[in-house]
C-alpha cells in the first residue's frame, strides 16, 4: 500500500542525497512519491538515482522554510508525511518499527542528538493531522533549523507518540558553533506548556516601523514562551511597508493588542503604549529581534529578588548576523555589566538590554522622555535609563535570553550616529 508522502528537507550534498535516497528502500512498498525542499535544485543527474526511477518527486524551492512547508501540505492527499532532514538517511532498524500512528496520534518523534544536547524531531505525520495543525506562516521560526520545533511546540503532548529506536542515521557533519547555538534554542522549544504568568505580571511592548520581513519572528518568539507574557503591546509607527498587514494577523491572539499612530519615533510610540500597560513590569523588544522560548520563565525568575527601588533589570544579548543568503551567524554574546552612574551608562559599549522596566517607575517618570535632539527618534532608551538613575537603580542579572539581529536595514545596530553630539546635548 502506498501511503506515504517522502519529504527530504535543505539537501546540501549530492551524493549524501543519493545515499539517503537509497536507503528508503527498506520503506519502497510504501512510498508514493518523493518531495525535496531546498535553496538550490542538484544537478540533473540526481534523476538518474535508482530509486528516483521508479517514483515521482518533486523539486520545491523557497524563500524560507516555512513557505516551502505551506505549498508542500497544500499537495498531500496520502495518509502519512514521513520527514528526513539534511545528513540523514533510514537504516535497517526502520523494519522493526512500525509505520503506524493510531486514531489519537497524530505525529512520531524521534531523539535527535547534538553534543550534550537533544531535540524531538517530527519524523512521521498524518496528511489530516498536519493540515489540521498548519502553523508555518504565523509562527515564524527565527531560523530554518527551529521550524519543526517551533511547530511541535504548539501540539499537545497526548497526540505526540515518541520512538527512541535508532531508525535514523546522520552522515557525519563538522558542527559549527552557529549551528551548535541554533540547537540549543530549538531544543528551548521542547519546555513550551503555554501558561501564563502570575506574578510578578509582565508585558511586551513593540513598536515597528518598515519591519515586515521580521516582525513576525519577533512577535512568535512572544507567543511562543513556556511562560506567555500578559500583554502582547504592539505600536505600528507610520509603517509604510506590509508590516500592518502581517500584525494583523495577531488579532485574535489572546493577550494581543495592536495600535497604529503616523511615524512620531520610538519614544512617542512608547508612551502610547503606557496608559494600556496592566502589568508589574514590560519588556521593550525591538521588530527586528526576537526572545528565547524561556525568556520569562528566566526574567520572571530574576525579578523575584530585585529590591523596590530597582526602575530596570537588565542581562546580555546574544547577537547574530543576518547574511545575504537570509541565514544568521552566530556572533557571540555581548556580556552586561553593572550601571550605578550616568558617566557609566554612556561609556556603555552597546545598547544595555534585555530592559525590564517596572511600570510604576516609568509612569512616575512620566513615561519616555521626549527631547528635542533628532526629535526623540534616537537614544530613547539612554535619555529614559538617565532619568531613572537620578532616584532609582538599575539592576544588572546574568541572564541572557535576548536576540539581537544585526542586519543592513538597522541603523541603530550598525553605527551610533550623531552619538557625539547626544552627549554634549545631555550635558
Amino acid at each position: 500500500m502506498k501511503d506515504i508522502h517522502v519529504l527530504l528537507l535543505e539537501p546540501s550534498n549530492l551524493e549524501n542525497l543519493a545515499q539517503t535516497l537509497t536507503s528508503l528502500n527498506f520503506i519502497s512498498n510504501r512510498v508514493r512519491d518523493v518531495t525535496i525542499i531546498g535553496e538550490h535544485k542538484p544537478p540533473l543527474r540526481l534523476e538518474n538515482t535508482s530509486f528516483l526511477q521508479e517514483i515521482p518527486y518533486t523539486y520545491l524551492f523557497y524563500t524560507n522554510l516555512e513557505i516551502g512547508l505551506n505549498e508542500y501540505i497544500h499537495m498531500l492527499s496520502g495518509a502519512y508525511v514521513l520527514v528526513l532532514y539534511d545528513q540523514d538517511f533510514i537504516n535497517p532498524n526502520i523494519q522493526e518499527t512500525r509505520l503506524h500512528l493510531s486514531d489519537n496520534q497524530g505525529v512520531m518523534v524521534y531523539p535527535y542528538q547534538i553534543r550534550d544536547k537533544v531535540i524531538q524531531r517530527p519524523f512521521f505525520i498524518k496528511v489530516s493531522f498536519l493540515k489540521q495543525n498548519n502553523s508555518f506562516l504565523k509562527d515564524q521560526a527565527p531560523f530554518k533549523e527551529a521550524v519543526l520545533s517551533l511547530w511541535l511546540s504548539r501540539i499537545q503532548k497526548p497526540y505526540i507518540l515518541n520512538i527512541n529506536k535508532s531508525f535514523i542515521s546522520q552522515f557525519k557533519k563538522k558542527m559549527s558553533t552557529t549551528m551548535y547555538q541554533k540547537i540549543i534554542l530549538a531544543e528551548k522549544y521542547q519546555m513550551n506548556n503555554n501558561s501564563y504568568l502570575s506574578k510578578p505580571s509582565i508585558s511586551v511592548l513593540l513598536t515597528n516601523f518598515n519591519m515586515s520581513k521580521y516582525v513576525g519572528v519577533s512577535l512568535s518568539s512572544c507567543f511562543s514562551q513556556n511562560k506567555l507574557p500578559n500583554q502582547v503591546l504592539v505600536m505600528d509607527d507610520g509603517s509604510t511597508d506590509d508590516s500592518y498587514k502581517k500584525l494583523e494577523l495577531w488579532r485574535d491572539t489572546l493577550g494581543f493588542q495592536l495600535f497604529r499612530q503616523e511615524n512620531l519615533g520610538k519614544a512617542k510610540a512608547l508612551n502610547n503604549l503606557l496608559p494600556y500597560v496592566e502589568t508589574e513590569f514590560f519588556l521593550e523588544l525591538d521588530a527586528d529581534d526576537w526572545l528565547d522560548p524561556d525568556a520569562f520563565l528566566v526574567i520572571a525568575s530574576q525579578l523575584q529578588s530585585i529590591s523596590d527601588d530597582t526602575a530596570v533589570l537588565y542581562g546580555n544579548l546574544r547577537k547574530w548576523k543576518q547574511t545575504k543568503h537570509e541565514d544568521l551567524m552566530y556572533k557571540g554574546i555581548a556580556k552586561g555589566r553593572p550601571v550605578y552612574t550616568k558617566n557609566q551608562l554612556l561609556s556603555y559599549l552597546f545598547p544595555l538590554g534585555p530592559r525590564i522596566y517596572r511600570t510604576s517607575s516609568l509612569k512616575r517618570n512620566n513615561g519616555f522622555p521626549i527631547i528635542d535632539f533628532m526629535e526623540s527618534r534616537m537614544y530613547e532608551d539612554v535619555v529614559t535609563l538617565t532619568k531613572l538613575l537620578e532616584k532609582e537603580k538599575l539592576q544588572y542579572r546574568d541572564f541572557t535570553v535576548y536576540n539581537v539581529r544585526e542586519h543592513s536595514q538597522s541603523i541603530t545596530k550598525k553605527s551610533r550616529p550623531d552619538w557625539s553630539d547626544f552627549i554634549k546635548y545631555l550635558d
